[in-house]
Protein backbone atom coordinates (compact mmCIF):
# COMPACT_ATOMS: atom_id res chain seq x y z
CA UNK A 1 0.00 0.00 0.00
CA UNK A 2 1.38 3.51 -0.93
CA UNK A 3 2.37 5.61 1.95
CA UNK A 4 2.42 9.40 2.66
CA UNK A 5 5.15 9.38 4.61
CA UNK A 6 8.16 11.42 3.17
CA UNK A 7 10.41 9.20 4.97
CA UNK A 8 13.33 7.51 2.45
CA UNK A 9 12.96 4.27 4.07
CA UNK A 10 9.52 4.04 3.71
CA UNK A 11 9.25 5.01 0.35
CA UNK A 12 11.97 2.72 -0.27
CA UNK A 13 9.65 0.22 0.52
CA UNK A 14 6.59 1.09 -1.40
CA UNK A 15 9.14 0.59 -4.68
CA UNK A 16 10.10 -2.66 -3.19
CA UNK A 17 6.13 -3.57 -2.94
CA UNK A 18 5.46 -2.76 -6.68
CA UNK A 19 4.47 -4.88 -8.95
CA UNK A 20 4.20 -3.30 -12.10
CA UNK A 21 7.45 -2.87 -13.48
CA UNK A 22 6.66 0.69 -15.24
CA UNK A 23 5.13 2.13 -11.84
CA UNK A 24 8.16 0.61 -9.91
CA UNK A 25 10.47 2.85 -12.68
CA UNK A 26 9.03 5.58 -11.78
CA UNK A 27 8.45 5.51 -8.40
CA UNK A 28 12.14 4.83 -8.58
CA UNK A 29 13.37 7.41 -10.50
CA UNK A 30 11.17 9.76 -8.46
CA UNK A 31 12.80 8.67 -4.97
CA UNK A 32 16.40 9.69 -5.83
CA UNK A 33 15.26 12.76 -7.25
CA UNK A 34 13.48 13.47 -3.79
CA UNK A 35 16.32 12.10 -1.89
CA UNK A 36 18.75 14.31 -4.00
CA UNK A 37 16.22 17.26 -3.08
CA UNK A 38 16.43 17.02 0.78
CA UNK A 39 12.61 16.63 0.77
CA UNK A 40 12.90 12.46 2.55
CA UNK A 41 14.16 11.99 6.08
CA UNK A 42 15.90 9.00 6.95
CA UNK A 43 15.24 8.15 10.91
CA UNK A 44 14.99 4.49 11.58
CA UNK A 45 11.60 2.51 11.02
CA UNK A 46 10.48 0.84 14.15
CA UNK A 47 10.29 -2.42 12.20
CA UNK A 48 12.30 -3.87 9.14
CA UNK A 49 10.29 -6.49 7.52
CA UNK A 50 11.61 -9.50 5.95
CA UNK A 51 10.76 -9.86 1.58
CA UNK A 52 10.85 -13.28 0.85
CA UNK A 53 9.29 -11.93 -2.28
CA UNK A 54 9.52 -8.41 -3.61
CA UNK A 55 7.48 -6.66 -5.91
CA UNK A 56 7.13 -8.59 -9.16
CA UNK A 57 4.45 -9.03 -11.87
CA UNK A 58 3.01 -12.49 -12.35
CA UNK A 59 5.16 -12.62 -15.47
CA UNK A 60 7.87 -13.71 -16.51
CA UNK A 61 7.34 -17.84 -15.10
CA UNK A 62 10.25 -18.26 -12.93
CA UNK A 63 12.08 -21.38 -13.69
CA UNK A 64 15.24 -23.14 -12.48
CA UNK A 65 18.08 -21.63 -14.04
CA UNK A 66 18.85 -24.87 -16.06
CA UNK A 67 15.47 -24.52 -17.65
CA UNK A 68 16.20 -20.78 -19.13
CA UNK A 69 16.32 -20.38 -23.00
CA UNK A 70 19.36 -20.82 -24.34
CA UNK A 71 20.29 -17.32 -26.44
CA UNK A 72 21.52 -17.16 -30.12
CA UNK A 73 23.17 -14.65 -30.87
CA UNK A 74 22.90 -14.31 -34.75
CA UNK A 75 18.94 -14.72 -34.76
CA UNK A 76 16.68 -12.07 -33.64
CA UNK A 77 15.00 -14.15 -31.24
CA UNK A 78 18.28 -15.20 -29.96
CA UNK A 79 18.65 -11.60 -29.02
CA UNK A 80 15.50 -11.01 -27.49
CA UNK A 81 16.00 -14.12 -25.22
CA UNK A 82 19.22 -12.13 -24.44
CA UNK A 83 17.81 -8.80 -23.81
CA UNK A 84 14.66 -10.62 -21.97
CA UNK A 85 17.39 -12.19 -19.83
CA UNK A 86 19.16 -9.28 -18.75
CA UNK A 87 15.80 -7.02 -18.36
CA UNK A 88 14.81 -9.63 -15.67
CA UNK A 89 18.45 -9.53 -14.09
CA UNK A 90 18.20 -5.49 -14.55
CA UNK A 91 14.56 -5.29 -12.61
CA UNK A 92 16.16 -7.79 -9.99
CA UNK A 93 18.58 -5.44 -9.53
CA UNK A 94 15.96 -2.43 -9.10
CA UNK A 95 14.77 -4.39 -6.36
CA UNK A 96 18.22 -5.07 -4.57
CA UNK A 97 19.56 -1.76 -4.44
CA UNK A 98 15.73 -0.53 -3.05
CA UNK A 99 15.99 -3.55 -0.21
CA UNK A 100 20.24 -2.22 0.36
CA UNK A 101 18.34 1.37 0.87
CA UNK A 102 15.13 -0.01 3.12
CA UNK A 103 16.84 -2.62 4.97
CA UNK A 104 20.31 -0.97 6.19
CA UNK A 105 18.84 1.82 8.01
CA UNK A 106 22.03 2.30 10.44
CA UNK A 107 24.59 3.58 7.18
CA UNK A 108 25.91 6.83 7.02
CA UNK A 109 23.62 9.67 4.51
CA UNK A 110 26.21 8.91 1.65
CA UNK A 111 25.22 5.16 1.68
CA UNK A 112 21.71 5.73 0.93
CA UNK A 113 22.86 8.37 -2.15
CA UNK A 114 24.68 6.01 -3.45
CA UNK A 115 21.99 3.39 -3.45
CA UNK A 116 19.28 5.58 -4.49
CA UNK A 117 21.56 6.24 -7.21
CA UNK A 118 22.05 2.95 -8.55
CA UNK A 119 18.83 1.67 -8.18
CA UNK A 120 17.63 4.67 -10.49
CA UNK A 121 20.33 3.37 -12.74
CA UNK A 122 19.21 -0.43 -12.82
CA UNK A 123 15.65 1.27 -13.36
CA UNK A 124 16.97 3.31 -16.59
CA UNK A 125 18.55 0.22 -18.19
CA UNK A 126 15.95 -1.86 -17.70
CA UNK A 127 14.01 0.94 -19.22
CA UNK A 128 15.99 0.55 -22.53
CA UNK A 129 15.99 -3.18 -22.41
CA UNK A 130 12.36 -2.92 -22.23
CA UNK A 131 11.66 -0.56 -25.01
CA UNK A 132 14.09 -2.77 -27.08
CA UNK A 133 11.87 -5.89 -26.59
CA UNK A 134 8.77 -3.42 -27.91
CA UNK A 135 10.18 -1.98 -30.88
CA UNK A 136 10.92 -5.73 -31.54
CA UNK A 137 7.09 -6.90 -30.76
CA UNK A 138 8.30 -8.69 -27.98
CA UNK A 139 7.61 -7.17 -23.86
CA UNK A 140 9.22 -7.85 -20.05
CA UNK A 141 7.69 -11.01 -19.57
CA UNK A 142 7.33 -13.43 -22.66
CA UNK A 143 10.33 -16.00 -21.70
CA UNK A 144 10.94 -17.28 -18.56
CA UNK A 145 13.39 -16.36 -16.23
CA UNK A 146 15.03 -17.49 -12.92
CA UNK A 147 15.23 -16.18 -9.54
CA UNK A 148 18.83 -16.46 -8.37
CA UNK A 149 19.39 -12.69 -7.77
CA UNK A 150 16.56 -11.96 -5.23
CA UNK A 151 17.10 -15.61 -3.36
CA UNK A 152 20.67 -14.09 -2.93
CA UNK A 153 19.12 -10.61 -1.33
CA UNK A 154 17.23 -12.87 1.18
CA UNK A 155 20.64 -15.15 2.45
CA UNK A 156 21.87 -11.48 3.15
CA UNK A 157 19.18 -9.66 4.33
CA UNK A 158 20.62 -10.31 8.26
CA UNK A 159 23.71 -8.16 7.25
CA UNK A 160 24.90 -5.09 5.31
CA UNK A 161 28.40 -6.33 4.61
CA UNK A 162 27.69 -9.78 3.98
CA UNK A 163 25.39 -8.05 1.53
CA UNK A 164 27.99 -5.74 0.26
CA UNK A 165 30.20 -8.85 -0.41
CA UNK A 166 28.04 -11.09 -2.31
CA UNK A 167 25.18 -9.08 -4.53
CA UNK A 168 27.81 -6.10 -6.02
CA UNK A 169 31.13 -7.79 -5.43
CA UNK A 170 30.00 -11.06 -6.68
CA UNK A 171 26.44 -11.31 -8.78
CA UNK A 172 26.55 -7.89 -10.30
CA UNK A 173 30.68 -8.01 -10.57
CA UNK A 174 30.03 -11.38 -12.84
CA UNK A 175 28.09 -8.78 -15.42
CA UNK A 176 31.62 -7.10 -15.82
CA UNK A 177 33.11 -10.53 -16.95
CA UNK A 178 30.39 -11.94 -19.09
CA UNK A 179 29.08 -8.36 -21.16
CA UNK A 180 32.47 -7.53 -23.31
CA UNK A 181 31.79 -11.41 -24.74
CA UNK A 182 28.51 -10.14 -25.55
CA UNK A 183 29.40 -7.07 -27.18
CA UNK A 184 31.69 -8.81 -29.23
CA UNK A 185 29.69 -11.78 -30.50
CA UNK A 186 27.03 -9.28 -31.06
CA UNK A 187 29.31 -7.07 -33.50
CA UNK A 188 28.68 -9.49 -36.91
CA UNK A 189 24.81 -9.17 -36.25
CA UNK A 190 25.20 -5.48 -37.00
CA UNK A 191 22.72 -4.43 -34.31
CA UNK A 192 23.92 -1.67 -33.11
CA UNK A 193 21.33 -0.08 -30.49
CA UNK A 194 21.77 -3.36 -28.93
CA UNK A 195 25.78 -2.81 -28.66
CA UNK A 196 25.13 0.41 -27.34
CA UNK A 197 22.84 -0.46 -24.61
CA UNK A 198 24.97 -3.39 -23.64
CA UNK A 199 28.12 -0.82 -23.34
CA UNK A 200 26.07 1.56 -21.65
CA UNK A 201 25.11 -0.75 -18.59
CA UNK A 202 28.64 -2.39 -18.66
CA UNK A 203 30.31 1.51 -18.21
CA UNK A 204 27.72 1.69 -15.42
CA UNK A 205 27.40 -1.03 -13.67
CA UNK A 206 31.68 -0.55 -12.68
CA UNK A 207 30.48 2.43 -11.06
CA UNK A 208 28.11 0.22 -8.90
CA UNK A 209 30.48 -2.37 -8.31
CA UNK A 210 32.72 0.30 -7.22
CA UNK A 211 30.30 1.97 -4.63
CA UNK A 212 29.39 -2.23 -3.16
CA UNK A 213 33.42 -2.75 -2.77
CA UNK A 214 33.90 0.51 -1.42
CA UNK A 215 30.86 0.29 1.19
CA UNK A 216 32.13 -3.53 1.77
CA UNK A 217 35.67 -2.51 2.41
CA UNK A 218 34.65 0.53 4.96
CA UNK A 219 32.34 -1.82 7.04
CA UNK A 220 35.31 -4.80 7.35
CA UNK A 221 37.77 -2.04 8.45
CA UNK A 222 35.25 -0.92 11.08
CA UNK A 223 34.81 -4.65 12.21
CA UNK A 224 38.94 -4.79 11.66
CA UNK A 225 38.23 -7.53 9.60
CA UNK A 226 40.80 -8.69 6.51
CA UNK A 227 38.46 -7.80 3.57
CA UNK A 228 40.33 -10.17 1.23
CA UNK A 229 40.39 -13.33 3.38
CA UNK A 230 36.73 -12.28 4.55
CA UNK A 231 35.40 -12.15 1.01
CA UNK A 232 36.19 -15.58 0.50
CA UNK A 233 35.05 -16.91 3.26
CA UNK A 234 31.58 -15.52 2.04
CA UNK A 235 31.70 -17.02 -1.52
CA UNK A 236 32.75 -20.49 0.49
CA UNK A 237 29.83 -19.80 3.28
CA UNK A 238 26.98 -19.09 0.87
CA UNK A 239 27.92 -20.05 -2.63
CA UNK A 240 29.17 -23.41 -2.12
CA UNK A 241 30.26 -25.08 -5.16
CA UNK A 242 29.73 -21.87 -7.25
CA UNK A 243 32.67 -21.34 -10.21
CA UNK A 244 33.06 -18.20 -11.59
CA UNK A 245 35.42 -16.71 -14.53
CA UNK A 246 37.55 -16.09 -16.36
CA UNK A 247 37.45 -12.60 -15.43
CA UNK A 248 37.50 -8.85 -16.70
CA UNK A 249 40.45 -7.80 -14.59
CA UNK A 250 40.38 -4.76 -16.16
CA UNK A 251 37.05 -3.83 -15.39
CA UNK A 252 37.07 -5.48 -11.31
CA UNK A 253 40.11 -3.34 -10.42
CA UNK A 254 38.34 -0.28 -11.82
CA UNK A 255 35.57 -1.76 -9.74
CA UNK A 256 37.42 -1.75 -7.14
CA UNK A 257 39.23 -5.06 -6.67
CA UNK A 258 42.85 -5.13 -5.84
CA UNK A 259 45.29 -7.38 -7.05
CA UNK A 260 45.37 -9.43 -4.02
CA UNK A 261 41.96 -9.46 -4.61
CA UNK A 262 42.28 -10.98 -8.16
CA UNK A 263 44.82 -13.20 -7.28
CA UNK A 264 42.70 -14.84 -4.92
CA UNK A 265 39.96 -15.40 -6.82
CA UNK A 266 42.05 -16.75 -9.38
CA UNK A 267 43.42 -19.15 -6.69
CA UNK A 268 40.09 -19.91 -5.55
CA UNK A 269 38.47 -20.71 -8.68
Amino acid sequence: MKTDSMNLFDQALDCLLLDDPGQKVQATLLLQEQWLAGTLTWSQLPEVSQLPVPGRPLKPELVDPRDVPRRNFSSLKGRLTLVHAIAHIEFNAINLALDAVYRFQMMPEQYYTDWCKIAAEEAQHFTMLSDYLEQHDAAYGDFPAHNGLWEMAVKTDFDVLTRMALVPRVLEARGLDVTPGMIEKLQPTGDTPLIGILQKIFDEEIGHVRIGSYWYKTLCKERKLDSRKTFLELIEKYMQGARFGPFETEARMEAGFSKEEMQGLLDRF
